[in-house]
């Protein structure tokens, strides 16, 4: 066990505890660090053993700063989906609905590419992981604003669904996933393949969108399996 670890004998004797304070604090903030770099290069479904190795500290120390990978996920992700949100609300005080729009979408699959971890974030849901879900929420209310004006101008086909970008989001998960070190310009070109399909006019009609509620579940699905 590391010399970092707040088990370690002694670390209580100043007065008022102050010393046992800044350990705690310091080995949290190794652990955040250390599961931000671990969760980016590997994906959210490494062993949490792993990221408190990665961070030199006990796994005991770990789970008593972060007693589930939710409260864990939720810490390391909180900025990364205030940004998310932010990039939503960003198209949607762009001038042209269909640039803001296109623009979302490339930068959102942007930030996946970026930090696979984030990329498994975005493609599940974590029930647990409350404040992530408020922002996720919040940023999926955004999006759809994003569609109708976007729709609105005749740009956007009549028949997309906000589905479709989770849909798109799972698509490019698995590119990046597969090809992020060998060939990262494949996620790029995918996002660009997409968007052009989500350009009006189009001559065919989609098969309808996937039940809302349905896609949720599988979202939660694909987490429950990651994480098992």
């Amino acid at each position: 066990m590391s010399s970092a670890d707040d088990n370690t004998p002694g670390h209580s004797l100043c007065p008022g505890g102050s010393s046992l304070r800044v350990d705690a604090e310091r080995n949290r903030e190794r652990i955040l660090a250390a599961a931000r770099t671990t969760f980016a290069a590997d994906g959210i479904d490494v062993p949490m053993s792993a990221v408190a190795r990665a961070a030199g500290v006990g796994i005991a120390t770990l789970f008593r700063r972060f007693p589930t990978r939710a409260d864990l996920l939720d810490a390391v992700f909180a900025d990364t989906m205030r940004a998310y949100v932010d990039a939503v609300e960003t198209a949607l005080a762009d001038p042209d609905p269909w640039h803001g729009f296109a623009g979302y979408v490339q930068a959102v699959c942007a930030m996946q590419a970026a930090d696979r971890g984030f990329a498994d974030v975005l493609t599940m849901t974590f029930p647990a992981a409350a404040h992530l879900e408020e922002l996720r929420a919040r940023a999926y209310d955004d999006f759809r604003k994003l569609i109708d004006r976007a729709k609105a101008t005749g740009r956007l086909r009549p028949d997309f669904a906000s589905q479709d970008l989770v849909i798109l989001l799972m698509a490019n998960a698995g590119v990046i996933a597969a090809t992020a070190q060998a060939a990262p310009e494949s996620s790029p070109r995918l996002v660009g393949y997409m968007i052009q399909a989500f350009t009006a006019p189009q001559p065919d009609t989609l098969p309808p969108p996937p039940d809302p509620d349905a896609l949720a579940h599988a979202m939660l699905g694909l987490n429950c399996t990651r994480t098992t």
